[in-house]
């Protein structure tokens, strides 16, 4: 089982390789087991990576999958209308087909263009039936994928036979994990996300949570400190608006934060907070949120991250926004040991990228190409432990027209169950309103 990459421009994303203009990777049982300028082993299977961009794969950490057959239909909607249409008028008409459709179409997205780890952040389960077929649609796509479960909003009741049942289905190190979608401190009391956290701890889950400054006085961050809630096993997403004592916060805790630059930005929850999350001592990681409103692809978000933050200081670097969508994100899911880089111990999640593609070439600086100038069509091939999911730019074992003609019927059938229009002139009222 041995693999070789040969003759691609090597983008390690680990500072002890390094980069290679033209380099070599040998892949056995699935790890990377060595990179060099050129290496021989016969008998390999051979991948040509000429004018070829080898990188570790993308790492989405926030990603709310089971909305896919709504793509773009939310694409003018504010948050308080995206959370009036998709949990307050769609969701209730799931079923758990609908739910596994969404989940599987949304994660071979996402491979396709070249997210080889990603949390999917599930909150629509209204029965374990609804769970479970979001576990099935990530198992059946060949993905490194954390299932996080958000098992409730705005709610004190408890969770903890449903968590551990569905804990119960997963292993702790396969390419399918677990996480747990904690309800924070918007959503519930302070004892309730403490005995979220303890059953996380118990069960060796790591946890996200969704967190801005409008909760908790604006202090929800110096609120969980407080109380001895604050973990280095917690991504907080968002974090738009959270002052700069209460980041700091989350660097001396060692939690991650997750952005989703797109959605943040066009919905109207706030700017993007990547610098002052740098300045604080944060590493931020990337998302791409929801589809309805937003793209699924790393590239438009690493680009969106990078011109925002640009346009504020001229400070960042493409090199750390490639950094946040690979080892950072990496971190942040608690499997760094694993990937996010290419470096020798560590499993095969690589992704080869067409630098002779019209759109790139000629790549010169190759990292600041890809933040700059990436897109999706430049992925050519990619790896999830080794094995290869898509080759020669079509993804492997996968009857795509079928998938398809299956999501359409779901979100047709969801659509006039609900009584909306697709063309994007539903603009749904806010409960507020």
């Amino acid at each position: 089982m041995r693999t070789l990459l040969t003759g691609g421009t090597v983008v390690s994303m680990d500072p002890a390789v390094g980069d290679l203009d033209r380099g070599d990777v040998l892949i056995e049982d699935g790890v990377i087991v060595e990179i060099a300028e050129r290496i021989d082993v016969p008998g390999a299977e051979v991948i040509d990576a000429t004018d070829r961009i080898v990188l570790p794969g993308f790492v989405d950490t926030h990603r709310h999958t089971w909305q896919t057959a709504f793509r773009g239909v939310g694409a003018d909607w504010t948050f308080a209308e995206y959370l009036a249409a998709v949990h307050g008028t769609l969701k209730p008409h799931y079923r758990p087909e609908d739910v596994y459709l969404g989940n599987l179409l949304g994660r071979l997205e996402a491979l396709h263009s070249g997210v080889t780890t990603m949390l999917d952040w599930f909150h629509c389960g209204q029965s374990p039936a609804h769970a479970d077929a979001a576990v099935a649609a990530l198992r059946d796509a060949p993905g490194r994928s954390i299932f996080c479960y958000g098992a409730g909003f705005r709610t004190t009741d408890p969770i903890d036979a449903e968590i551990r049942r569905v804990r119960s289905t997963l292993s702790a190190d396969g390419l399918l994990t677990m996480a747990l979608g904690l309800r924070g401190p918007e959503m519930t009391t302070m004892d309730t996300v403490g005995d979220d956290l303890s059953l996380a701890a118990e069960l060796g889950l790591r946890t996200s949570v969704h967190i801005e400054s409008g909760s908790a006085g604006g202090r929800p961050i110096a609120e969980l400190l407080d109380n001895g809630l604050l973990f280095d096993t917690t991504t907080f997403v968002h974090a738009n608006g959270i002052s700069d004592e209460q980041l700091r916060m989350l660097a001396d805790a060692g939690s991650s934060v997750s952005i989703s630059p797109d959605v943040e930005l066009k919905m109207g929850i706030g700017w993007p907070e990547t610098g002052r999350m740098l300045a604080a001592g944060l590493r931020p990681t990337l998302s791409t949120d929801d589809c309805p409103s937003a793209g699924g692809d790393m590239f438009a978000t690493m680009r969106t991250a990078y011109v925002v933050q640009r346009g504020i200081d001229g400070g960042l670097r493409s090199r750390d926004v490639l950094e946040f969508a690979t080892i950072d994100g990496a971190r942040a899911c608690g499997l760094a040991a694993r990937t996010g880089s290419i470096t020798p111990g560590k499993d095969a999640d690589l992704i080869l990228l067409r630098a002779d593609d019209l759109t790139v070439f000629p790549a010169n600086n190759p990292a600041g190409t890809i933040v700059a100038a990436g897109h999706p069509g430049l992925v050519d091939t990619v790896l999830v432990a080794g094995c290869v999911v898509k080759r020669d730019g079509v993804l492997v074992n996968v009857d795509l027209p079928a998938l398809k003609a299956r999501l359409i019927e779901s979100r047709d059938r969801i659509a006039a169950a609900a009584g909306v229009p697709l063309d994007g002139t539903w603009r749904p009222r806010p409960a507020s309103e």
